[in-house]
């Protein structure tokens, strides 16, 4: 199809002049990159400009209105009327996006039509939710967080967007960077955890991952989500609103997008919830006051699906016309799904309730996006079979997908070191409702990952031993449901076998969006099914499969050895047996505490001092009566095959002249086994203007130490980093006494009081 001539010309120089790159030729899925620590900044142009305004002049306010909405792929391409809509749409420029349809034939004949039937033939952009892979799926994001690796972290990202552009995608509505204080929330699945400092590092990792080639058509545009705080829903339900002090909202959720923005990020998508009774996506403080001009943030702002109607369910809209000109005039530049701009902005403009410049200003951003993509010179840059047909499910991505599982998996408990299982075996009975399944093991938000390529706990173990050992599989039971008829084969299968491997945990939507949990143990008759194969006497292993933490006192009381291993993927079988069998040594670490109930939620590790601490005896102090003050698993922890010495760490009684301080430490691996260990930093402020936390993280190294070998770990710590926010939104760091902790997790830590003299070097924080 042929575009506008005089818009193909600017668009060609343009991108002559911008000096766009071939696709590197290097290896594809690296295991190990230097992520950059400056987001790589598209070179902007006078050509550029000169194209988008061009452009803009050519076009009418319906098409302007248009680039600003965004419809469903599968609305416009099945059903009856869907080729009358989508042409009608087209014709009137009428669609700026589309999303969650993928593959280069589909999206193809989609922006084929577009380019045949539209005025001013601008091309459409093509968005997925690629959350953990496209075709080939990766550990959640939950779990790859316990890795804390973050050049692992930037490889999967980095794969899942040459995956996903190899089918035509431009734009991933990834990384969620939401903080989560509570584990009932479903969504904690698509994060990284508790931590505000890590969720930081990971988010940047994620970013950059994604957008590694930004503009190119082997990466993807990124999108920081969800603006702001929405992992932090009262009583962990979703959707619900958001309430809490300015400090604790600057302090603990706003980092992470935050660091998106010097990531790099090209878009944002704003939260469902409302904060302090204002909704995120007509929120003007947020998307404009907050995220353009103060932290600079340059790119397009999408919504949540049908986030815009939902202002009028929210009561601070009377109407859908109310709900479109709250959202624009906000800084929405981007109805997701609704249609609620296409429908009312024009008549809006016309009774002065949105002026021209608040929309050239969001149709700008959108454009800008399309242009540097490429698209204007080649609406098809993309849709490419051939690449798409050699990129998918590649045998490089399958070893990235079973390194990424391997690092993800938490070693819980290992009691008479039970675990690594051998080799030797003859006789291994494989019980649970997830010991056999394809489909749940990748997960919620599975993108296009098909259950066929994913390798089961059975496959995985057949992989590993081939016919050196019997493996008796029983499932005993199902995910939910209270019959026990099949608990009979389960436990004559663990009575004939040398050791049994429960593979327990949650199916993959009972974790995810709209998936909250009031109750945290195994679902149905878990529990039961592992107490029963207690009482065989045999010694007993449990695969965790969740997406959250749970509360597991049973499952630790029937379990011989614990292994969270959460959603790992398609090599899912392949990766646990590796772990079981000890060709690979656990080294995952816990990014959000584990409770031993629901009652303790939300059960957070850096919680405030009180004046009345936990650790008082025989008085009134903070404590349930019946449950003592402390998590099942704490943050930061995790088991290894090996044992890890720290010896006493050291650093300077004062921070330098330039506020660093370097914290060193000896650790020695004492074990039978080669390892890798997460030394982890903590810091609490003794004295402040405003009460602090009893521990925050600060720094972390992830190591390598063959056993018998000591390594010193050096992490350097910013006095930067040890501030806080005010009510009043001022980061402040005030000189004083601070606790150095160093150790393992965020429980097991010596302890070291050193002293900040001086601010000078303060730059005044990231926002």
């Amino acid at each position: 199809m042929k575009i506008n001539a005089n818009l193909f010309a600017i668009a060609l120089a343009a991108a002559m002049s911008c000096n766009l790159q071939a696709v590197a030729a290097d290896t594809p899925f690296p295991q190990k990159q230097k992520i950059s620590k400056k987001a790589k900044k598209p070179k902007t142009t006078v050509d550029e400009a000169v194209f988008i305004q061009s452009l803009m002049d050519k076009m009418t306010l319906r098409e302007k209105i248009g680039q600003l909405s965004q419809y469903v792929g599968r609305d416009l391409l099945t059903g009856p009327k869907s080729e009358t809509l989508s042409d009608s749409l087209l014709q009137e420029g009428m669609i700026g996006s589309v999303l969650n349809i993928a593959g280069v034939k589909q999206l193809r004949a989609l922006q084929e039509r577009n380019m045949k039937v539209s005025r001013l033939k601008i091309p459409i952009l093509f968005a997925f939710d690629i959350i953990h892979g496209y075709k080939t799926i990766f550990p959640t994001p939950l779990a790859e967080s316990c890795s804390w690796d973050l050049e692992l972290m930037y490889s999967t990202a980095k794969a899942a967007a040459m995956e996903a552009s190899a089918a035509g995608i431009h734009w991933t509505f990834a990384p969620m960077v939401d903080i989560a204080r509570d584990p009932r929330w479903g969504r904690i699945v698509e994060g990284a955890g508790e931590d505000t400092f890590l969720g930081c590092k990971i988010a940047e990792a994620r970013v950059k991952g994604f957008q590694w080639n930004l503009w190119q058509p082997d990466a993807l545009m990124a999108c920081a989500k969800h603006f702001a705080a929405y992992g932090a829903p009262q009583a962990g339900r979703d959707y619900a609103p958001v309430d809490m002090s300015m400090s604790t909202l600057a302090e603990t959720y706003l980092p992470p997008y935050k660091a998106c923005v010097d990531a790099g990020v090209q878009t944002f998508m704003s939260a469902f919830n409302d904060i302090n009774g204002i909704p995120a996506t007509g929120s003007k403080w947020l998307l404009t006051d907050l995220l353009r001009d103060r932290w600079g943030f340059k790119g397009f702002v999408v919504s949540d699906w049908n986030a815009v109607v939902q202002l009028k369910t929210q009561g601070v809209a009377s109407d859908d016309a109310g709900a479109a000109v709250m959202a624009l005039n906000a800084g929405l530049d981007m109805d997701m799904t609704d249609g609620l701009y296409n429908a009312h902005i024009a008549r809006a403009v016309e009774q002065g309730k949105v002026s021209m410049a608040v929309i050239d200003a969001s149709v700008k951003r959108i454009l800008t996006a399309k242009f540097r993509l490429g698209l204007f010179e080649d609406p098809y840059r993309f849709l490419d079979e051939k690449r798409e047909q050699t990129t998918v499910k590649s045998p490089e991505l399958m070893e990235l997908a079973r390194d990424a599982a391997r690092k993800s998996m938490v070693l819980l408990k290992n009691e008479g070191d039970v675990l690594p299982l051998s080799k030797s075996v003859r006789r291994i009975a494989l019980i649970g409702p997830l010991a056999n399944d394809q489909n749940e093991l990748m997960g919620s938000w599975k993108a296009r990952g098909e259950a066929e390529d994913v390798v089961t706990v059975l496959q995985g173990l057949k992989n590993k031993l081939g016919n050196s050992a019997t493996i008796t599989y029983a499932r005993g039971c199902d995910w939910s449901k209270p019959d026990k008829a099949g608990f009979a084969e389960a436990v004559k299968a663990a009575g004939e076998a040398d050791v049994v491997i429960a593979v327990m945990g949650e199916k993959a939507l009972f974790s995810g969006e709209s998936r909250s949990r009031a109750y945290l143990n195994l679902p149905g008759v878990q529990e039961e099914l592992l107490a029963a194969l207690r009482q065989t006497g045999k010694k007993v292993v449990t695969v965790l499969m969740n997406g959250r933490p749970l509360a597991l006192p049973k499952v630790v009381a029937s379990s011989d050895a614990i292994l969270e291993a959460w959603f790992l993927g398609t090599q899912s079988g392949n990766a646990l047996a590796d772990v079981l069998f000890g060709d690979y040594n656990p080294s995952g670490k816990l990014t959000a505490s584990f409770p031993y109930a629901e009652g303790q939620i939300p059960n957070y590790y850096n919680y405030k001092r009180s004046g009345r601490p936990g650790d008082m005896e025989r008085s009134s102090t903070v404590r349930h009566i019946d449950l003592k003050n402390a998590n099942l698993f704490p943050f930061g922890f995790g088991m290894s095959y090996t044992r890890y010495d720290y010896a006493p760490f050291s650093c300077s009684d004062t921070f330098d002249a330039n506020g660093k301080l370097r914290v060193s430490v000896r650790v020695t691996n004492s074990g039978q086994h080669d390892g890798e260990e997460t030394v982890q930093v903590y810091v609490a402020d003794k004295v402040a203007s405003m009460v602090r936390p009893v521990k925050e993280l600060k720094g972390f190294k992830k190591v390598f130490i063959p056993k018998g070998k000591t390594v010193e770990v050096e992490i350097e710590i910013d006095a930067n980093d040890i501030g806080f926010w005010t009510n009043e939104m001022k980061y402040v760091v005030e000189p004083g006494e601070f606790t150095i902790m160093v150790g393992p997790d965020s429980e097991r830590l010596q302890k070291k009081d050193v002293t900040l003299t001086d601010t000078h070097f303060l730059t005044h924080g990231a926002h």
